[in-house]
């Protein structure tokens, strides 16, 4: 054991590289997005460090090309949770007792590696499985991932050093114990960076993890794992199994070691699981920690004092990057009747040149969307707004799934500010608008803030620093993340920690401290170095 104090690294953000044609960087990225096309992946579950297969296999396949079998991943049944669970619970004692700076070293170890070697592999993963154009991947994959590894260490350390005043003859001291029993990280399809930072987070702070992915994104996620056991993470201290999230939940729900949850996905099965969790809660050692980032009707307010190219780029970036399967996509828009003849000139200019297909063509804007389900879903909000009465398909509407799952970027304008998809969460390629009078701009941020049960993130624009004050306040809790003058994606780690309220989750801001304190349970150390002798005070005296 070390007596030193040790400092970490500075953390910085990731540069993101930019691939422009015939740059090195773009050839290598080619070369390796050929290399993994040319073979079919074998991805095992990982349970106690060790691989593990099964007789039942389900294939994988690119959203943007349905032909192609990327590999196959091993489905796990109950008694792999149950094996991972008590895989957690084993490496849990030595685990948390590992010196921090031992713990700091894997994580950022792991970061390297992925900024490194692993840069080109996990990129061309995520666009591959995901269908991310290679700058949605670059941002997300790497650079992200990269940034949560290396600013949780920093948030680490300035946890461990928050420590309470002590007075003559006595030392307080506060340290930060992990969870008793394991966290459950439940992880999406849309980001691998949150996909690898709900296991990891726990961990860093010296907690055991049960990890299971979205079936969409297990071919990144088994990227993520690869370099978090390249890096020197022990067997047992993240479990990674692919089961039907009903298999985990029945098992996990019931244990009474389980200590906590960290979640990404919609609102309705994090509700379900939170009461499923309230209803067991005498089954449990301790209260869970229950943590959760789910949906979002994120939306964009356009002042008559705005810039309207610069509120078109916010939407068409907003609206479309990564086909709108943002939790923090620009889905529904508000613009000044004054602003809206040139903001729609732009917009429609921006869209329609937008080039849709396989992200191996990097010259494609828009990819596909995840799978036949989410595709079935949004075609059929696009063919009601068709011929719905008071709406108009300002551009796109078509969609495709004959070769992938391909949806137009489509702009509805509405004239019901309460029309449906002005309230519901689509999670893909479709921006409603609704145009208001500009006189009427007190009552439209009324009517904005009753219109979603959502309050993830949001956008102001405006040139009028009165109207930015009014509004910032207005809609002071319609956003846990807030924008001005610019769009409501894009959180970057260490600068804009993310996460919302309401309908939209607990707000734990992952990418801060506040996330890492969800993670440990804090024990106070009073020591008396002269203890008292009497019982008697003061006060007693004749």
């Amino acid at each position: 054991m070390s007596n030193a104090f040790y400092q970490v690294p500075p953390a910085v953000n990731e540069p993101i590289r930019s691939y422009i044609p015939g740059s090195a960087e773009r050839e290598s990225l080619v070369a390796t997005l050929n290399q993994l096309k040319a073979v079919q992946a074998d991805i095992p579950m990982i349970i106690d460090g060790k691989e593990v297969r099964t007789s039942k296999t389900k294939t994988m396949h690119p959203p943007h090309e349905r032909a192609h079998t990327l590999g196959v991943f091993h489905k796990g049944e109950a008694q792999h949770v149950t094996q991972a669970i008590e895989a957690a619970m084993a490496a849990k004692a030595a685990w948390e007792k590992m010196d921090w700076h031992d713990r700091a070293a894997i994580f950022l170890k792991a970061a390297d590696l992925l900024a490194g070697p692993y840069r080109d592999k996990m990129n061309a993963a995520t666009m591959l499985c995901q269908s991310k154009n290679v700058y949605q991947a670059e941002i997300d994959a790497v650079a992200e991932l990269c940034d949560f590894f290396r600013f949780n260490v920093e948030y680490m350390t300035e946890m461990y050093m928050q420590q309470p005043l002590s007075p003559p003859t006595i030392w307080n001291r506060l340290e930060y114990r992990p969870l008793e029993g394991f966290v459950f990280a439940l992880t999406p399809f849309n980001f691998t960076s949150i996909a690898g930072n709900l296991p990891s987070a726990p961990a860093l702070m010296g907690n055991t993890v049960v990890w299971k992915v979205a079936e969409t994104q297990i071919y990144s996620a088994a990227v993520v794992m690869e370099i978090l056991m390249e890096a020197g993470l022990p067997a047992g201290v993240i479990n990674l199994v692919f089961v039907d999230g009903p298999v985990a939940g029945d098992v996990i729900f019931s244990h009474p070691d389980f200590a906590g949850l960290h979640f990404t996905g919609s609102t309705g099965v994090f509700q379900k699981m939170w009461n499923i969790i309230g209803n067991n809660i005498q089954k449990y050692h301790s209260y869970p920690r229950i943590v959760g980032e789910t949906g979002g009707k994120d939306f964009v307010v356009a002042h008559s004092s705005a810039d309207p190219k610069a509120v078109a780029t916010g939407l068409s970036r907003g609206a479309f990057e990564f086909q709108g399967q943002k939790c923090s996509a620009a889905s529904r828009a508000y613009i000044a009747r004054s602003l809206w003849q040139e903001v729609k000139g732009y917009l429609v200019e921006d869209v329609q040149s937008f080039k849709m297909g396989s992200p191996e063509d990097f010259g494609n804007f828009v990819n596909a969307v995840i799978d036949e389900k989410s595709f079935d879903k949004i075609s059929a909000y696009i063919t009601e707004a068709k011929s719905a009465k008071g709406v108009e398909v300002l551009t796109g509407g078509g969609f495709d799934k004959s070769t992938g799952y391909f949806i137009e970027p489509t702009v509805l304008v509405v004239d019901d500010p309460k029309y449906v998809t002005m309230c519901e969460e689509i999670f893909g390629p479709v921006l409603t608008i609704y145009v208001y009078d500009d006189k009427n701009y007190e009552q439209m941020l009324h009517q904005l803030d009753q219109t979603s049960p959502y309050a993830l993130t949001g956008a102001i624009f405006a040139k009028d620093r009165q109207v930015i004050r009014q509004t910032t306040e207005a809609l002071a809790h319609n956003a846990g993340n807030f924008y001005i003058n610019d769009k409501p994606t894009g959180a970057v780690v260490g600068q804009q920690p993310f996460g919302g309220a309401r309908g939209s989750g607990t707000n734990d801001k992952a990418g801060s401290i506040m996330n890492l304190y969800r993670w440990v349970s804090a024990r106070t150390i009073k020591e008396t170095f002269v203890s008292a002798t009497d019982y008697r005070y003061p006060f007693l005296g004749e």
